[in-house]
């Protein structure tokens, strides 16, 4: 019996484009893939913007210019969209779900926005709807999360998974450099855009929160927003005091479960022990790490971004949709556990460290402790050091509820005496916040 031929188009052409272009043409894994796909697969067309511009590895007569009419064919199979952005890319998914053909797509932003809508409107056309990329680059985490531990309780989802900001934070502990430098460095490497808000502000790191959190635990994806704190406060005398209190500082993505049915879904940085798994993750890299009820804890590790690493994962979805479409089948939507109510970040308790820079005269450190005292919030330890006529304070809290240590630093900038306020930093212990 002949195998129908699966005939798969490409919006986009950039570095994550080109790379899958090439792993679908390389004539060495042409058995492979064959395999994997139990069919054969025919690149009818790759959309870009600019037809005239020569590519690598990408033949001519595949380039096209109208991304919608490809979305819109009538003889394909699969649409992989890598142009990014919540439109047109939104009009492309919904154009050719409709028309029943398979989306695979790294599009954490429109996945976030509208993942849910999405996700049901390729069930209801009979059509699959993957988007491993989007998460974690070349990881495969979105995989185990939906199959391997399907039947698993999962606690909690915390991770690493933006490595632009990994590798700012990294420069800032092994080289002691600013974090001016370290962007300045990030963006000459190619890790961090001209323009780096998305990532040191953590936009794109919430949006694969929201995504890791669907799959873990059955919240939707339609855009809702969650606590997000990025990276522009940290100073390289944070890096120092945590590296001497024995802690690391990461940007961390965390979705876990609070009570019985509450989930709290946020970014922020965060002083980890050094011997946490995830202390030693460094550069670009990404990890992320799962507690399950059953299962303990568990880890991936891998390439968070670049051009191969997520072309690798795309072309993984793309067998996964191929496979289903020779056998007439496909795979249905996650599941939205109605049941659920969003934690508000302010609710949860931590230990916190915090620097402030104050004027350096009598009566200002007991003016200090008495605005943390104000809201509840104990000091576990302090330390000063004189810079000029100011001295820099930095803290570390006991346990204390986010909303009573930002009540606390709203306070204290209102002193006369304080000059300016650093970063305010969550510190994970061992296994928990």
């Amino acid at each position: 019996m002949n195998t129908p031929v699966i005939r798969v188009g490409i919006i986009g052409a950039g570095f994550v484009g080109s790379s899958l272009v090439e792993l679908l043409l390389d004539p060495t894994r042409h058995a492979a893939l064959l395999d994997a796909a139990t069919g054969p697969l025919e690149l009818v067309g790759v959309a870009v913007r600019d037809g005239s511009k020569l590519r690598s590895g990408i033949p001519a007569d595949l380039l096209i210019t109208d991304a919608a009419a490809l979305a819109a064919r009538d003889d394909l199979d699969i649409l992989v969209e890598l142009a990014g952005g919540i439109e047109p890319a939104r009009c492309y998914i919904e154009t050719a779900l409709r028309r029943g053909v398979s989306v695979v797509t790294a599009n954490k932003a429109l996945m976030a926005e509208c993942g849910t809508a999405l996700a049901q409107l390729a069930h209801d056309h009979g059509a699959d709807l993957f988007y491993e990329a989007a998460v974690g680059g070349g990881i495969p985490i979105l995989r185990a999360l939906r199959s391997s531990l399907a039947g698993e309780r999962i606690n909690r989802v915390m991770g690493i998974v933006n490595g632009t900001t990994n590798y700012i934070l990294s420069k800032m502990t092994s080289d002691a450099s600013d974090y001016g430098d370290a962007l300045a460095e990030a963006q000459a490497l190619g890790y961090a855009e001209a323009d780096p808000s998305a990532d040191v502000e953590a936009y794109d790191a919430a949006a694969k929160v929201q995504i890791l959190s669907s799959l873990a635990f059955g919240t939707e994806l339609r855009g809702e927003e969650i606590s997000r704190e990025g990276i522009t406060r940290v100073r390289s005398i944070d890096v120092e005091f945590a590296r001497r209190a024995g802690y690391v500082i990461k940007l961390l993505g965390v979705a876990e479960r609070v009570g019985e049915s509450g989930i709290s879904r946020r970014v922020h940085p965060a002083m980890i022990p050094e011997d946490h798994p995830l202390a030693s993750v460094h550069g670009a890299m990404n990890a992320v790490f799962v507690e399950g009820a059953k299962s303990g804890p568990l880890m991936w590790l891998g390439q968070g971004a670049g051009g191969v690493p997520t072309a690798t994962a795309v072309l993984g979805d793309v067998l996964d949709a191929a496979r289903n479409r020779v056998s007439g089948r496909h795979d249905v939507p996650f599941s939205v556990d109605t049941t659920l109510h969003s934690v508000p970040a302010g609710d949860l308790s931590s230990a916190f460290y915090l620097s402030i820079d104050v004027l350096d005269q009598p009566g200002v450190l007991a003016s200090v402790a008495g605005v943390f005292g104000s809201h509840g919030v104990s000091i576990q330890s302090m330390e000063q050091s004189g810079v000029a006529d100011e001295a820099r304070l930095s803290f570390l809290t006991h346990l204390a509820k986010t909303s009573d240590v930002e009540a606390t630093v709203g306070d204290l900038a209102k002193l006369d005496s304080v000059d300016s306020i650093g970063a305010c930093i969550r510190v994970i212990d061992g296994g928990g916040e």
